[in-house]
């Protein structure tokens, strides 16, 4: 392939400094440069169409039947069965309808991704398209978390007591984990954590997860802790580390995903954990942005930390060097449209144009809880293993959760502030009538003003509610008989 779709001289022009808040915003609301956003579904970007102008979503599946005027979708083509969200992608580059629709717009074209590799990486450079992300190697170095591990070291962000050790055999585990005790939290290096994590108490669950574990390399082995998870996002820019607020995390609900330890939503209120705690996140994710551009990393990124119940200490978890399933929360928070959406900031390093700004002044005044509102999210997955093919489905817009509990389909709508108070929740759709559905496979994304976890962490009845009746709406039928069920990856892949 030596087609170049850079077309036009819609370069950027001499910029002279960025100096505020109020010169980034303009910048963008004149953004001359085609940039998409390539993905399975435009989920975590919900919205930066509005803040950029020539920004333009290209995704595999259309959550909004062609009714989102800023979002491409092409006919399907037969492929190969996608193992990946990368393998979309790269679907995706090579169909001739996204080909065409990217020379429809000249200019120097910029693409985003929440996943890519290398293959993405030669299509991009044959077609003349930048990719606005640090390399898929340097991604993939620093997202292996045995490395984040040692880079969370450098950095002075600590993480739970671990080793990092490859483990031989359960005997061999005994051996090398005895100074961490007899209950351990095993991770390997890469993968979603609800996949990927193992509890290991005795030589029985060793033995459940051996083929995972055996012969994988360097394996992260934790002592466990009665913890609660919390997300935080930031941007790693050349004037500093801008920092979002610490989120709570859903976890292994059943109601929401039928893994253990997988992720299905999260929350954004004002006084999530505590000031201290919450002071403790923003300064060890500073630190970590401040390493991760040592290591030549630089934009967006994401870090798990674990907030241990009984002894009041917070520890990294997990690195996300990209986007993620909490980007929509953080772009979209009420400080966020006081001032940008942190995802600007990625995009405003990336551009070139030089910006000064007092980075601790901005952080200090995203972490005021004057400027935290309260949402939700929650991530409903197929939680019963089966397989069948689904007949009806809600479609994406605003719900109304009605007095008898059930919900009912109010309006349509792409944009997710539409919704007016508490009884109300944005919906996207991600499995549509004629897909298959099994057990992980992602149906929709449900977001609410208010929380949706009591103060102790459990779903609330309103959260159940809105799960409940929103999985009503959905209908499917068996497969027939004589009639192969599809193959899936297991575990199914994440796709948000």
């Amino acid at each position: 392939m030596s087609t170049q779709l850079t077309t036009g001289a819609a370069g950027p022009k001499a910029q002279k400094p960025l100096k505020n808040i109020s010169d980034i915003r303009r910048y963008f609301l004149r953004n001359e440069l085609p940039i998409y956003f390539i993905s399975a579904t435009n989920f975590n970007l919900l919205g930066i169409d509005s803040w950029v102008r020539n920004f333009r979503y290209i995704n595999y599946i259309d959550c909004y039947d062609g009714r989102h005027p800023n979002l491409f979708t092409p006919s399907e083509l037969p492929h190969a069965e996608f193992t990946s969200i990368e393998d979309i992608n790269n679907y995706l580059l090579e169909h001739k309808e996204v080909l065409d629709y990217l020379k429809q717009r000249p200019g120097e074209v910029k693409l985003v991704f929440l996943m890519f590799d290398e293959r993405t990486e030669e299509l991009a450079k044959e077609l003349g398209l930048d990719i606005w992300f640090p390399s898929a190697g340097l991604r993939s170095r620093v997202d292996n978390k045995i490395e984040t591990v040692r880079i969370g070291n450098k950095a002075g962000v600590p993480s739970v007591p671990n080793i990092l050790s490859e483990v031989k055999s359960w005997g061999h585990l005994q051996e090398v984990a005895a100074a961490l005790g007899d209950d351990l939290v095993l991770q390997s290096a890469f993968g979603d954590s609800g996949h990927t994590t193992f509890f290991v108490k005795t030589e029985a669950d060793f033995r459940r997860h051996e083929n995972e574990i055996v012969g994988q390399g360097e394996i992260k082995i934790m002592k466990r802790i009665n913890c609660r998870g919390s997300a935080i996002e930031a941007c790693a820019t050349s004037r500093g580390t801008i920092v979002g607020p610490l989120m709570t995390e859903l976890v292994g609900f059943k109601e929401l995903t039928p893994y253990r330890g997988g992720w299905c939503g999260n929350e954004i209120f004002e006084d999530s954990f505590t000031q201290e705690i919450r002071d403790k996140a923003r300064e060890y994710t500073v630190k970590f942005g401040e390493q991760l551009v040592e290591e030549g990393y630089r934009g967006y990124f994401e870090l798990d930390f674990l907030i241990d119940l009984d002894h009041g200490e917070i520890y990294l978890g997990e690195l996300n060097p990209r986007i993620t399933g909490a980007s929509s929360m953080t772009n979209h928070a009420a400080f966020a449209h006081a001032d940008a959406p942190l995802f600007l900031f990625h995009l405003l390093e990336f551009s070139g144009v030089p910006f000064e700004l007092d980075i601790a002044e901005l952080n200090a005044r995203w972490a005021d809880p004057d400027n935290i509102d309260s949402w939700s999210q929650m991530v409903i997955k197929h939680t019963d293993d089966s397989v069948d093919i689904i007949t009806a489905a809600p479609e994406s817009g605003i719900w109304k959760l009605q007095p008898d509990g059930s919900v009912a389909y109010s309006r349509f709508d792409y944009r997710r502030r539409a919704i007016e108070d508490e009884s109300e929740a944005f919906f996207l759709r991600i499995s549509k009538p004629g897909d298959y559905r099994y057990e992980g496979a992602d149906l929709g994304i449900l977001i609410t003003r208010g929380r949706s976890m009591t103060p102790d962490f459990q779903l609330n009845p309103r959260a159940k509610a809105w799960i409940n009746g929103i999985r009503r709406h959905f209908q499917a039928r068996p497969i027939g008989a004589g009639v192969a069920a599809p193959i899936l990856s297991e575990p199914a892949f994440k796709i948000l």
